[in-house]
């Protein structure tokens, strides 16, 4: 049990380690440079910074071919770690209004690194973790995710304010490389799997997950996974700002205390994972999603109650945690042996992308249909997907 406790430490500091400065840079940047008074136009070019999050995968074959056993995916954690920390400090001696480029590019360079850590802590999880281990490993993943954001997205927008940007930069680089002492002091045990031997990364290496037999299914699954609450979660801060609330109040409500509950919740899910077969959690998962939608149907519409805000803030970040859980935790199922980090960061990177095309679609249907239009189409999709759950994804869910 201690080994264990050991090894979901270690996890959830490494991951809250690439989240705080994703968080911070995505979510708390914007607010400054609006401060600063930059264009709307200047605001959106800092999502550029993701690009390198999303391309990940062209590079993860080379991380696991150079990576033949655990120790090896720690060396890239630990450097690509220190090179994003010290980016960090590197941004923290340009002034926002001023060096604006300069700070993008910076931001890009240090998002590759971030990227890079990610792929070779997902490997080094799937490769420390037993399959027992894994949801519960795996809330530590999204525990840490919905963790680091409440920092990086609530608390160091507030410290802004006291200490000022370089400062806070300089906070920002000491959190990242305090996260880094439990992966490289702990001493784990022994792992359970290997990768194949060292060998020269292919070409096709990530392009040929797709062609495994029975992978259909699957990729759909990870499509259209979100779908039924991705709409809900994005809509909710823009709804809010219609409503009346300040930022101050909008990033408490969502920044913080939804981010919060997202991370109990991710507790939660790993718990139902470990206890109940997987396509029993996938439709209590999706019945959550379902009713949700359904409270923003009846609530969320005129003048709603502070009490209704809380209650939607919950449901939609709770959801959105166990969620997450259990899509990390299929997808570890699904990696091919030597390939663990290439063939998670493919899956994932397919939820992002869906997330991301559905996110735009929703918008637009909600500009046209309003915000109630929206949620009911989310309750449709939300029932079709509870429906798949019993038939189309029956299988694929299953070990």
């Amino acid at each position: 049990m201690n080994q264990s406790f050991k090894k979901y430490g270690t996890l959830l500091s490494l991951y809250l380690a690439q989240s705080i400065p994703m968080s911070f840079f995505s979510t708390v940047v914007p607010v400054i440079m609006r401060q600063e008074e930059y264009s709307l136009t200047s605001i959106g070019l800092i999502q550029l910074i993701k690009i390198p999050w999303i391309l990940k995968f062209l590079w993860a074959p080379m991380v696991d071919h150079t990576s033949p056993s655990r120790k090896h995916y720690r060396r890239w954690i630990l450097g690509s770690e220190v090179f994003y920390a010290m980016v960090i400090v590197l941004i923290s001696f340009f002034n926002l209004s001023s060096d604006f480029t300069t700070i993008i590019i910076l931001v890009v360079i240090a998002f590759i690194a971030s990227g890079t850590q990610d792929i070779a802590t997902d490997a080094f999880a799937i490769l420390t973790l037993k399959s027992e281990e894994r949801s519960y490993g795996n809330s530590m993943q999204s525990g840490g995710s919905f963790l680091g954001t409440t920092i990086g997205s609530g608390v160091l927008l507030m410290a802004y304010y006291y200490i000022g940007w370089q400062a806070l930069l300089l906070l920002l680089a000491f959190l990242v490389t305090m996260a880094l002492m439990p992966v490289t002091f702990a001493r784990l045990p022994l792992e359970q799997v290997t990768t194949t031997p060292k060998r020269r990364p292919k070409w096709d290496d990530g392009f040929s997950f797709f062609k495994q037999k029975g992978n259909l299914r699957h990729l759909l699954l990870l499509f259209v996974y979100y779908s039924g609450i991705i709409g809900l979660l994005s809509m909710f801060k823009p709804f809010m700002v219609d409503q009346g609330y300040t930022t101050k109040e909008i990033g408490m409500i969502s920044g913080i205390y939804g981010t919060a509950v997202g991370a109990v919740f991710s507790l939660g899910g790993g718990w139902i994972i470990r206890r109940v077969k997987r396509t029993t959690a996938l439709q209590i998962i999706l019945l959550a999603g379902f009713l949700s939608s359904l409270f923003f149907v009846w609530k969320m519409h005129g003048q709603v109650p502070l009490w209704g805000i809380y209650v939607a803030s919950s449901m939609v970040w709770g959801t959105y945690g166990m969620a997450s859980v259990f899509i990390y935790t299929v997808a570890m199922d699904k990696v091919r042996k030597g390939l663990e980090g290439t063939d998670f960061t493919i899956q994932i990177v397919i939820t992002h992308l869906s997330s991301l095309f559905l996110t735009i679609g929703l918008s637009k249907f909600a500009n046209t249909y309003g915000y109630h239009g929206m949620y009911i189409l989310e309750a449709h999709i939300a029932i079709i997907l509870l429906i798949l759950s019993r038939t189309l994804f029956r299988k694929v869910v299953e070990k």
